[in-house]
């Protein structure tokens, strides 16, 4: 070549080099080589595009498997992969070793391969390779060993029909591979094309009307349970001359149909059809006649898990209800989520019941239902069904919260109760959250049967862990009683009531749980169905063994988690951006509850998680306790707090309220040194930024504030009850 002539094309380069050039997509499966590659793999020396069978027929099955690993090892590090493989001829001999040189891109998207490399042969191992890593002298019987292991891998690892006949088309046999496969079953007296390769759709018709004394190969494999084999088209035109027109149009060379035979029945055929002759040696036929009955196992296998599959969908379809009717104001979004093994139910359920006066006749009110029976059985599923339209029923007769649950437990009992004695595993119990929702003014009521709490997700992003009132679980006492909370869902807002599964899936207790779901709870912005989906992925990534902390993996509950949103202003049904944010909660302290007092500490440490000034926080803390508490010691009469949180993060204004119904003010006290009590003013004097007493016509509140951008100096400012001044 001269200076200033034009460089000869690549490929004419890579030839006098004895070097060929291929491309291979793995979401296609088909293998694109030049001539000399093609020669080098021992086919006609001209550009083709090969099937992922033929190629793979063409090396050595161990070489095949290294080149899988090496193209993943590849990807991941970002390098060249560079593989050591022995190009095979017809009969599994070895008759040359190459070398492979080559860059594989991964699609994120698609998760699919494209491949591009080189092709040399080689006569002599690179430099510190071991004698095992030699070439060595093709042998029939380890190449068939090889592939039958990796064949049984394949099969045993899928999943559907559809699956096994995919991994059937993609086995390359060692020294033949067929290019035409069909499987065969049998629905009465009938032959039925189960699924096939290598054919355009509607190729199968004619086949399908066969009866198994139709003079077809498959019929009579199927009758006699005895393989046929064909080595050429005359051998199947005389023996099937009848059938024979219907395969002459697919110009096929030779097959082989062998019996599908599980625990001793048969149940279809396999036809392996060739476009080259193939003699069918007793080596050729022991492979094909294993293949087969793995493929036997593989497509029962199949049909037992669709079969499951398809009881499964039937099953949830026919228990888990659909929404309601859009609410006005209202959003709700519901997941059910089958974690568990068998036939993937249990007793989680989820439901939404129009109540009388309610969306369905024109009104508003409406209730949402989540439970658990205990159990991941049929069992537990079908008490769950039973449960569930039982507590419909009570609840579209308009009874209250608490009559509800009162009349679901004595019902789960009389179920149970009286097979207990026979069976001590038939005494089941269930847990369950009854909320009877006003849509008009956001009130819940709230009854629970030893169920998990509700959280509720502030406009703000603020999350409560709402603490309730609950009684036992449904099932263990026909007479147990179910007390009601009431709670306010405000504008934007959102409550989370879920399964034990949602908290506890992935090894978590409560408490890691609870932490977990706050988290995605607090970052989530989009719409109620984003968020439910969200949660639902939280806790099926990793599981807890790949976090710090002595936490088990526990991946055998099922979720159930149901949505409500109380429609804001803003986008996604939140509050609008530029209005002032607003915190609100409020509960109630009974005489005979003096531990709710240390709840009501909770709810506010969490209201004012990301106070500025945490000085504050624990002061606001004591003063809460201090008001609770004289209201419980001074009086007859329950408390009933309100904490509410206004403004911008750094300038923010908590005020807090505590209500009674007696008529007694309190005032000021002097204690002395060693008395106990008397000090609850003279604490709120010196640490609120503002006080006072309202007097209401039935009863007082007392309330205080405090400002997150007055710092901790706490200068009381008190207000006169009933007006202005110092107290």
């Amino acid at each position: 070549m001269r200076t200033g002539e034009a460089l000869p094309a690549v490929e004419e380069v890579l030839t006098v080099l004895a070097t060929g050039l291929w491309h291979w997509d793995t979401e296609t499966g088909l293998v694109t080589v030049d001539a000399e590659a093609a020669r080098l793999l021992g086919l006609p020396a001209e550009r083709r595009t090969l099937s992922q069978a033929q190629v793979r027929s063409r090396l050595h099955p161990v070489d095949w498997n290294e080149i899988t690993s090496v193209i993943q090892l590849a990807v991941a590090e970002g390098t060249l992969g560079e593989v050591r493989v022995r190009i095979m001829d017809d009969r599994g001999r070895v008759v040359r070793v190459g070398r492979s040189r080559f860059h594989a891109a991964f699609d994120q998207d698609k998760h699919t391969f494209e491949v591009t490399g080189s092709l040399q042969e080689v006569t002599e191992p690179a430099p510190g390779t071991s004698s095992e890593r030699i070439a060595v002298t093709g042998d029939w019987r380890r190449s068939r060993e090889a592939f039958l292991l990796d064949a049984g891998r394949a099969l045993a690892e899928a999943r559907s029909t559809s699956e096994v006949l995919r991994v059937a088309a993609g086995l390359a046999m060692p020294g033949f591979s067929p290019d035409g496969l069909a499987v065969f079953g049998v629905t009465g007296d009938r032959l039925t094309v189960i699924g096939y390769h290598g054919y355009e759709p509607g190729d199968e018709d004619p086949f399908k009307g066969l009866t198994l004394e139709s003079d077809y190969p498959a019929s009579e494999v199927i009758r006699a349970g005895r393989a046929v084999y064909l080595s050429s088209p005359e051998q199947y035109k005389e023996r099937y001359p009848a059938t024979w027109p219907m395969a002459a149009r697919f110009h096929r060379r030779s097959w082989a149909f062998l019996p599908l035979v599980v625990a001793g029945r048969t149940m279809g055929a396999w036809m392996a059809a060739f476009a080259y002759p193939v003699a069918f040696t007793p080596d050729e036929r022991s492979v094909l006649t294993t293949v087969a009955r793995m493929l036997a196992q593989a497509l029962s296998r199949a049909e037992a898990a669709e079969t499951a599959r398809e009881l499964t969908d039937g099953l949830q379809r026919s228990m888990l209800p659909r929404l309601g009717p859009e609410i006005p104001g209202m959003a709700v979004a519901a997941r059910y989520v089958p974690t568990g093994g068998g036939l993937q139910v249990g007793g989680d359920w989820y439901d939404m019941i129009p109540l009388p006066g309610g969306p369905s006749s024109g009104g508003g009110r409406f209730a949402l239902v989540i439970g658990d029976v205990q159990g991941h059985d049929v069992r537990a599923a079908g008490l769950m069904g039973q449960l569930r339209i039982a507590l419909r029923a009570y609840a579209s007769e308009g009874h209250r919260p608490d009559a509800v649950l009162s009349r679901a437990s004595r019902f789960l009992h009389g179920m149970t109760f009286g097979t207990a004695e026979e069976d001590p595993a038939a005494l089941r119990f269930a847990t369950c959250l009854y909320v009877e929702v006003d849509p008009v003014t956001g009130v819940l009521e709230v009854a629970r049967a030893g169920h998990p709490d509700p959280a509720i997700r502030m406009a703000d992003g603020t999350v409560l862990n709402r603490s309730t009132a609950g009684g036992l679980p449904l099932g263990i006492d026909p007479d147990a009683d179910y007390p009601t909370t009431t709670l306010t869902l405000e504008p934007g807002e959102t409550m989370l009531i879920c399964t034990d599964g949602l908290i506890e899936t992935g090894g978590h207790d409560l408490g890691t749980g609870w932490r977990r779901i706050r988290t995605v709870l607090e970052g989530h912005d989009g719409d109620l169905e984003s968020l439910a989906d969200a949660l639902v992925q939280a806790v099926h990534g990793p599981s807890s063994h790949h976090t710090p902390g002595p936490l088990a993996d526990r991946r055998e509950d099922d979720i159930a988690v149901l949505l409500l949103r109380r429609q804001g202003d803003g986008p996604s049904g939140t509050r609008a951006p530029g209005r002032p944010a607003v915190r609100r909660t409020m509960m109630s302290v009974a005489q005979a509850e003096p531990e709710r007092v240390a709840v009501a500490r909770q709810q506010l440490r969490e209201l004012l998680h990301d106070w500025a000034v945490p000085d504050q926080v624990d002061s606001a803390v004591l003063l809460l306790s201090e008001t609770l508490t004289n209201v419980l010691v001074h009086t007859d009469a329950d408390a009933l707090l309100r904490a509410e949180v206004r403004g911008g993060s750094g300038d923010r204004r908590l005020r807090i309220e505590v209500s009674d119904t007696s008529d007694d003010l309190p005032h000021m006290r002097r204690p002395g040194e060693l008395a106990s009590s008397g000090r609850g003013l003279i604490l709120i004097e010196l640490l609120a930024h503002a006080w006072g007493v309202d007097p209401l016509g039935e009863g007082k509140t007392i309330w205080f504030e405090l400002y997150e951008s007055g710092g901790g100096d706490g200068s009381g400012t008190a207000v006169a009850p009933g007006g202005s001044g110092r107290a």
